[in-house]
This record gives structure tokens, sequence and C-alpha cells, in this order.
């Protein structure tokens, strides 16, 4: 599913988290924003992709982290999407957003220039790190104090 922007047929705000291979950090952003969204009682609805084009060449083990599934099960939540493989991003994916948030500048700012360079100024950067950079209860936690900020922001 395509989301698509504030309308008449779709009421909801949609958010567009990206990270290299929708597999860990975009993934528990869209998992959690959904979550307090709705409990929250916001009109905003979140997805997540990754910034590599061809998904097949990264070496993940699955459809979603187990990193990501424990953090948000230690919060109560179920995945809803965790049976979805990683998907990447297109343009009119990106168009569609009202907000689209890539998850490390450093990472991925360079990844949106090469593969959507008239898009990147549409683009909140966070600085959420990968597990290659730091254990991966730091980046959940950088995850989270972002997400919280931003569904402060978004009441």
């Amino acid at each position: 599913m395509v989301m698509v922007g504030n309308t008449p047929e779709n009421p909801q705000n949609s958010v567009l988290f990206l990270c290299t291979g929708n597999y860990f950090r975009s993934r528990f952003c869209e998992e959690l924003f959904n979550h307090w969204a709705a409990r929250l009682t916001l009109p905003w609805a979140a997805q997540s992709r990754g910034l590599v084009s061809d998904m097949g060449s990264l070496s993940n083990l699955g459809a979603i982290s187990p990193h990501t599934v424990n953090a948000l099960t230690m919060r109560g939540i179920t995945p809803v999407g965790a049976g979805r493989g990683p998907r990447s991003v297109t343009e009119q994916e990106l168009l569609a957003a009202d907000l689209v948030i890539a998850l490390k500048e450093l990472e991925h700012r360079p990844m949106l220039e090469r593969r959507f360079p008239d898009l990147v100024t549409r683009v909140e950067f966070w600085q959420v790190d990968d597990i290659d950079v730091v254990p991966p209860g730091v980046g959940i936690r950088q995850a989270e104090q972002h997400l919280l900020e931003l569904l402060q922001r978004l009441r």
C-alpha cells in the first residue's frame, strides 16, 4: 500500500521513515510511531522503507531485525508488520509522504542525493546509529528519543 497525503479519501497524514535496508531502525520507528499515534489519536500513520535500491544485495536474515522485535516486545508492542520483508523506497512514496525522515544524515543524505537528488530537501534527518556503529539498544534509544520529540511536535 502506498501512503498518500491528507485527502478526503484518506484523512491521515503520512510519515515515511527511511534507513539503509528497512530492517532495523526504520522498522522500529514505523511500529513505535503507529502504536503511539493510535494511542494519542493523532491523525498520522507511518510506513518505512530502505534506501538501498536492491534489497537482495543486503544480508538481512529475515523480514525484520530480531533487535527491533525484541525492543518493541519489551515495550508491550506486537509489531504489526513483522511478517513483511524489507522494501526499497520509490520516488512516488517520497512524493506522497507528508513527512519524510531519514534516520542518519551522514549515512543517508548521500544515498538520497544519488537516487533522488531533487527530493533531498523534503527530508528531515535524524541521528540514529546502526548496529555497525553502536549496540542495538543504543540505536533503539536514539530512535525512541527522536520519535517522542516528533510525537510532541505533531500534537
